[in-house]
C-alpha cells in the first residue's frame, strides 16, 4: 500500500484504502447477531469503532478505565442511534485485579462473545511501573490484553461452536512496531529504567501485539477452532494517545498533513477486519488501510512469538502467585 497509496487514498485489493471510513467499509453488513467487546472505546478511534459496530447492530461492550468518559461516549452513541446496544464495564488493563473483575462482570451478563477488539493503549509514557510491577506500556498494551484475551477465550470458543459463527480477535498494533529495541522484546530487562526509551518501549509493546496475534492464531488453527486472530495498524491519527508528546505531534502533523487520517478513517481498518465477510477464515495477518500488508521481519518471527507467549504466561504467573490462565508452568 505504501506512501503513494496513503497520500492519494488509492484503493487496494480489498476495494478500500486510506481514505475509506469505518461506515463505508461496513456498509450493508448486518451485525445484529454479534456481541463485541472493545477495550478503550471511550474516545478517538475506539469510540468510532464502537459507534459504527453498534450502528451495524452489534451489542457493543465497552471496557473503559474512565467510566465518566464511557458514559459520555454511550450518551453520544445513543444520541446518534437510539437503538444502539451499548454496555459499559470498568476495565484498567494495567491491573490484573481489574482485568479479572471485568471478565467476571462480562460473564455475569450471560452473553455470547463473537468479537474481541483489543484497542486500548498508552503511548510514549515516562518510565513507570503498573500496580503489578510491570513497565506501564508493556503492561497495558500487551500483557493486559494477553491476559484479557486468554480469560475470555473459552467463552469465544463456546460461542463459535454453538453458533457456528466465526469468532474474530483483533489486536491494534502500529507501524511503530518497527521502531523497537534491537532484540525486539527485552525479555531480560522489561523493567530496566536505565535502558528505557519511551518510543522504543511503545514500539516493543506494538511488536508484542502482532506476535501475540500470530501465535494465538497458530494455536487456534492447530486446535481447529473457528476463531481468527489478526492485527491492524489504524494509521496516524492525532488522538489522546499523544498526550505525552502533544506539541511535538502537532508540529510533525503540520509538516506531514498528507500522512494523517481523521478518526472515521482511522477506525476503518479495525471495523473492516472485525466485520467484513471477505475476511472469513483469514487469520494471522497484519492489515493497514483495510488491506493485508507485510509487517517487520521481527513481527514475522515464529520463534520470537512463541518465546513471547511463554514469557507472558510466566510473567503473569510470577506476579499473581497463581495460574490465572489455566496453563501449567513446565519450566
Amino acid at each position: 500500500m505504501g506512501i503513494y497509496s496513503l497520500i492519494t487514498g488509492r484503493r487496494g485489493p480489498s476495494g478500500f484504502g486510506s481514505a475509506s471510513t469505518a461506515e463505508e467499509v461496513t456498509q450493508g453488513i448486518d451485525a445484529t447477531h454479534l456481541t463485541a467487546i472493545i477495550t478503550g472505546g471511550t474516545g478517538g478511534i475506539g469510540m468510532e469503532t464502537a459507534r459504527v459496530m453498534a450502528k451495524r447492530g452489534a451489542h457493543v461492550v465497552i471496557g473503559a478505565r474512565n467510566m465518566g468518559a464511557a458514559e459520555n461516549a454511550k450518551t453520544e452513541i445513543l444520541r446518534q442511534n437510539a437503538n444502539a446496544r451499548v454496555t459499559l464495564l470498568h476495565l484498567d488493563l494495567s491491573s490484573f485485579k481489574s482485568i479479572k473483575a471485568f471478565v467476571r462482570d462480562f460473564h455475569a451478563l450471560h452473553r455470547p462473545l463473537n468479537i474481541l477488539i483489543n484497542n486500548a493503549g498508552v503511548m510514549f509514557c515516562p518510565y513507570q511501573l503498573s500496580e503489578d510491577g510491570i513497565e506501564l506500556q508493556f503492561a497495558t498494551n500487551h500483557i493486559g490484553h494477553f491476559l484479557l484475551t486468554n480469560l475470555l477465550l473459552d467463552t469465544m470458543k463456546n460461542t463459535a461452536k454453538t453458533s457456528g459463527v466465526e469468532g474474530r480477535i483483533l489486536n491494534l498494533s502500529s507501524i511503530a512496531h518497527i521502531y523497537t529495541y534491537q532484540e525486539g522484546i527485552q525479555f531480560n530487562s522489561i523493567n530496566d529504567i536505565c535502558s528505557y526509551s519511551d518510543k522504543k518501549a511503545y514500539g516493543q509493546s506494538k511488536l508484542a501485539n502482532i506476535l501475540h496475534a500470530n501465535e494465538l492464531s497458530r494455536q487456534l488453527q492447530e486446535e481447529g477452532v473457528n476463531i481468527t486472530v489478526n492485527s491492524v495498524h489504524p494509521g496516524l491519527i492525532l488522538t489522546n494517545l499523544f498526550q505525552h508528546t502533544a506539541i511535538l505531534m502537532r508540529f510533525l502533523k503540520f509538516f506531514s498533513f498528507y500522512l494523517w487520517k481523521n478518526i472515521p478513517q482511522g477506525a476503518a481498518t479495525t471495523c473492516y477486519v472485525a466485520l467484513h465477510p471477505s475476511l472469513k477464515e483469514v487469520t494471522g495477518k497484519y492489515f493497514a488501510d483495510c488491506n493485508e500488508v507485510t509487517p517487520s521481519k521481527l513481527a514475522r518471527d515464529e520463534t520470537l512469538a512463541q518465546k513471547l507467549w511463554d514469557f507472558s504466561v510466566k510473567l503473569i504467573n510470577s506476579v499473581s502467585k497463581k495460574n490465572y490462565l489455566g496453563f501449567e508452568d513446565t519450566s
